[in-house]
């Protein structure tokens, strides 16, 4: 658990503060993203308190039931993971693991990576089912998994467009790797979201003027008319997202909450209307999002997601029986209906494989280049707190002396 030193100054800094005003008060009040702060900072809260077996605190009045009753749970799945008997620590180190690998990643060649893990073996394979942390031998966090984590809060159909699918031999949009849907309505794809971002290989290096060495822009499926529309409907799974980011990384949250101000206050100077109409109205941390639907993912690894960064997946659907294997972890997951599951793409090679059933998995993810062009630092890794490492498996120990020697 939390020791009592770090909750006593948890609070302490708590009484100090104006509890109207939160860390993150710089966030325009008309903006979702303020709504989506406070959840955020309740589920924090709520986790802290899980785990330290404190009073819970009470639920803010701008949360609506459904939202407050998800935040909750998934607070509880967060402090029961951290919290997990068996904290999986490796022996890998991710700083030299990372150093080992090349720019460009892709995690596709099989015997770049047979080479690899001579390099970095995993000590044994294992299966995860329950809540879990894994961390590093620098007690660095590589994993967080909850499989249970969206609860149903989106146990409903969310049918994909098919913008991005065909005419093109990358494996993520080749029709090839797409299987029918069984649900009516529901169209095999995968579409890009994001309310300001960079084309490929059309990044800059600073906030400069449209049309004059920027290429700043929203994505494509958020232009013309049913923009709003779009991002409406995915408001309340980005909130639970972000608010999961909260505790996982809360570096990272901060940095990416004060890139989308950063960006919102640019557009605004610039007359760039829509994207700030965009801004204004996302609900997500992270500056992109991705949805796909009944796509097989070969193994591979994301080479634009930094090494100290978190995506998030989470998947919904039809499908059971699914396993989501970590190759070079050494690690298979259960990938049930409701699950979460957040890594660096770039130094975890990852894959998953559904034979029945409908799938649509919501990526959640960030681009440093949007980042980097707003002059946010780079976050450091999320370590897991080594007191309480320490202090689990003495908890662990002591219990085991106890059933033997019935002292």
């Amino acid at each position: 658990m939390i020791s009592d030193e770090y909750w006593t100054t948890y609070h302490e800094k708590l009484a100090e503060s104006d509890l109207h005003t939160h860390t993150t008060s710089f966030i325009p009040r008309d903006w979702a993203l303020n709504a989506v702060d406070i959840a955020s900072e309740w589920v924090e809260q709520q986790f802290a308190a899980h785990v330290a077996g404190r009073p819970l605190v009470p639920t803010p009045p701008e949360l609506d039931p459904e939202t407050a009753l998800a935040c909750g749970h998934l607070a509880f799945v967060l402090a029961e993971a951290y919290q997990h008997p068996n904290v999986v620590k490796l022996d890998i180190d991710i700083i030299r693991y990372n150093e080992a690998l090349a720019k460009r990643e892709s995690g596709l060649n099989d015997a770049r990576e047979e080479a690899l893990l001579a390099k970095f073996p995993p000590a044994e394979c294992m299966f995860l089912d329950s809540p879990s942390v894994v961390i590093d031998a620098g007690y660095r966090i590589i994993l967080w998994y909850l499989p249970v984590g969206m609860g149903d809060l989106l146990r409903k159909s969310i049918t994909t467009g098919n913008e991005s699918t065909g005419r093109t031999s990358k494996w993520r949009t080749n029709n090839s790797n797409f299987r029918a849907a069984m649900e009516p309505g529901l169209i095999p794809g995968c579409i890009n979201i994001s309310p300001c971002w960079f084309q490929q290989g059309r990044e800059a290096h600073h906030l400069g003027i449209p049309g004059k060495g920027s290429y700043l822009e929203v994505s494509g499926t958020l232009k013309g008319d049913s923009n709003l529309s779009s991002i409406m409907d995915m408001q309340r799974p980005a909130l639970l997202s972000s608010a999961a980011l909260r505790v996982m990384h809360p570096q990272l949250y901060r940095a990416s909450m004060s890139t989308h101000v950063k960006l919102g206050l640019w557009a605004a100077e610039q007359g760039q209307d829509e994207m700030y109409r965009c801004l204004q109205h996302w609900a997500l941390a992270y500056t992109s999002a991705a949805v796909v639907c009944n796509r097989d993912t070969p193994d591979h690894c994301d080479p634009k997601c930094p090494p100290e960064v978190f995506d998030i997946l989470t998947s919904i659907g039809s499908y059971d029986n699914a396993v989501m294997n970590l190759t070079n972890l050494g690690i298979d997951l259960a990938y049930n209906p409701g699950v979460m599951v957040s890594y660096s793409g770039r130094l975890v090679r990852h894959g998953v494989q559904v034979s029945e059933g409908d799938r649509i998995v919501w990526a959640w993810f960030m681009r440093d280049s949007v980042h980097n062009h707003a002059r946010t630092p780079r976050t450091e890794y999320a370590k897991y707190n080594l007191a309480d490492f320490a202090m689990y498996h003495l908890a662990r120990y002591n219990q085991a002396d106890f059933v033997q020697y019935r002292t």
